[in-house]
């Protein structure tokens, strides 16, 4: 197929680069230099800009930071495109937003999917994303194949929205763990547990997460490169507050969540990778987490 890519970062690249190994004829565009050379290392061919990606392709998939920046690109896009042509959003968006460009679209005989995702830059390296898609449902069996060659779930869960829905309520529930559980790991170090013990005594009594169960074991490991940027984890938190109030659901553990990963940004961490949070609640709680290796009989 004749696919577009644009938005080559963390993610998108990563896309492209799949795509064109499975033999598509993609054609990319990005505004960095090195991300349409690294692009272009891996098979793809350069645009010049999102119009010239629309007019050469029949599907075109975008991976960009914010909702603002999105709807000025599918506008962008949408100069180029010829009726038949569909948009895939796969940045984690707003409900409203999409639902809007979806018929700003449909005006030109184009369509709109949403297909925010999970898994981050290793899951797209290594086709280990999940798919969460809204929008009609003919357009999203022409993209099946595609979307299914790039992931290892891929969830259909309705009309436009209802995919970024999806999305901000897996965020909600990974965000507040992982938060949580730093909170209570801070007020174990305050009070001389020792925090490798504390995550045995969690595990083994059911208070398990996402956070405990896998990722508390990469917590001594500060700087690594951003793979998911602590701003753009205060973006999406903020989509999720405003989904809860947009939808009349009391939700003040996602208005706290908001506060919590905007202080963190406000407080110079916007560019460190997600799992960086841990400094943030050193911060906060004027402690040190280190989780001691694993005893034998515990690995």
């Amino acid at each position: 197929m004749r696919i577009g890519v644009i938005g080559l970062g963390n993610i998108g690249g990563h896309l492209a680069g799949n795509l064109a190994a499975d033999g598509h004829d993609v054609m990319v565009f990005d505004r960095d230099a090195d991300a349409r050379t690294a692009a272009e290392g891996r098979g793809a061919t350069l645009a010049s800009d999102a119009a010239g990606v629309a007019k050469s392709t029949e599907i075109t998939l975008l991976s960009l930071p914010t909702p603002e920046i999105v709807s000025q690109v599918a506008s962008e896009w949408q100069i180029g495109a010829a009726a038949g042509s569909i948009l895939i959003d796969t940045s984690t968006n707003a409900p409203e937003t999409v639902t809007a460009l979806g018929e700003q679209l449909e005006k030109q005989g184009c369509q709109l999917l949403e297909a925010p995702l999970t898994g981050g830059a290793p899951g797209a390296k290594a086709r280990m994303l999940v798919f969460m898609v809204g929008g009609d449902p003919a357009a999203f069996e022409r993209c099946r194949p595609v979307l299914d060659a790039l992931s290892r779930a891929v969830f259909y869960l309705g009309p436009l929205g209802t995919g970024n829905t999806a999305k901000l309520i897996n965020s909600l529930l990974a965000f507040t763990s992982t938060w949580v559980s730093l909170e209570g790991l801070a007020m174990a170090s305050r009070r001389g547990v020792d925090l490798r013990t504390m995550v045995e005594v969690v595990r083994t009594a059911g208070a398990g997460n996402f956070f405990i169960d896998r990722m508390v074991e990469g917590i001594n490991e500060r700087g690594r490169p951003a793979q998911f940027a602590l701003e753009l984890a205060a973006k999406d938190a903020r989509l999720i507050d405003e989904l809860a109030s947009g939808s009349e659901v009391p939700a003040p553990v996602a208005s706290q969540l908001r506060g919590i990963l905007e202080a963190a940004v406000a407080g110079g961490l916007g560019g460190c990778d997600w799992s960086d949070l841990v400094v943030h609640m050193e911060q906060a709680a004027g402690v040190t987490l280190h989780l001691p290796p694993a005893k034998p009989e515990d690995a």
